[in-house]
């Protein structure tokens, strides 16, 4: 009888309407800051969570206080300056969030939440390869500020940290063919839809891990490392369907047809129900790229 009970107490609980996953647009010094933030149960009576800001990666949330349509929670900085939680208060109405965050230096802004969707993958009809670098000039590619981006010798390269790179054309599914090479301690990342961290760093010799080559950065590891020392050429393709992603490094398939929870740190926004630009990352040290093929479906 106890048993039943407590599998009724958590069935209540589950309907709670904070539950889930949100696409949160943070307003802070008239900028719109992409987030995201999910919340669950643990066990029969708390509520904990994940929440990415605007940069960095995912971090916990110990605990998510609800009560009466009302929410909050505090989380410590990662890498915002100074050392005070930042703390996010907010209630949910008509299936959104809206709230406060008081920021790691004590300022107050306001934010806003709807639930992400589901993108639920289908069979897709793919259609004909497009190449996104002519290697000749960055023709179909803005920099997202002061361009540092040139082309040498049919190489789009990097030369030093600068702005970030995206295509003028936006994709929902696809498949991705991309080659690239970095310098000792270097660090890049390709960004799908603009939204989702492909990890590029200089990673040979470690052990897999979310925020080393081959992971989605702050979510998913790779099942085994295969980065190439610096200055040697390497290869990603990728696949994404919905939210399903399969990522091919060198050769070698490191995640297979796994679900990207959310936003990743340095998204372009976290509207994630729409299409998306491919982003390189300029903005962590010298890196080069070249034969950048995208296979979009129909």
């Amino acid at each position: 009888m106890a048993i039943a009970s407590s599998f009724t107490t958590f069935a209540q609980e589950a309907t709670r309407p904070i539950e889930g996953r949100w696409d949160v647009t943070v307003e802070k010094d008239g900028k719109q800051l992409p987030s995201w933030l999910e919340v669950e149960h643990s066990g029969t009576h708390t509520l904990v969570g994940r929440f990415c800001y605007a940069f960095g990666s995912a971090r916990p949330i110990s605990k998510v206080n609800y009560a009466d349509g009302k929410f909050d929670f505090a989380i410590p900085p990662q890498w915002e300056p100074g050392t005070s939680d930042m703390v996010f208060e907010g209630t949910v109405a008509d299936d959104k969030l809206t709230g406060t965050m008081v920021y790691t230096d004590g300022q107050k802004y306001n934010w806003t939440a709807v639930r992400a969707p589901l993108l639920k993958a289908t069979a897709p009809a793919w259609g004909a390869a497009i190449t996104l670098f002519n290697g000749k000039d960055l023709t179909g590619w803005k920099a997202m500020g002061d361009n540092q981006w040139i082309v040498e010798k049919g190489v789009l390269r990097s030369p030093k940290s600068g702005s970030n790179l995206v295509t003028d054309k936006k994709f929902t599914d696809f498949k991705l063919h991309i080659e690239f090479r970095y310098d000792k301690g270097s660090n890049s990342g390709v960004y799908l839809r603009g939204r989702y961290e492909v990890q590029i760093e200089d990673s040979k010799g470690k052990e897999p891990w979310y925020g080393f080559l081959g992971g989605v950065y702050g979510f998913l590891t790779p099942n085994e490392m295969v980065a190439k020392a610096p200055g040697e050429w390497q290869t990603y393709d990728i696949t994404l369907i919905g939210r399903q992603v399969t990522i091919v490094a060198n050769g070698k398939t490191i995640i297979s047809n796994t679900t990207i929870p959310g936003i990743t740190g340095g998204a372009l926004d976290s509207n994630e129900g729409e299409p998306g630009p491919i982003l390189l990352q300029g903005d962590h040290g010298p890196v080069d790229y070249r034969n950048i093929v995208i296979t979009p479906v129909k």
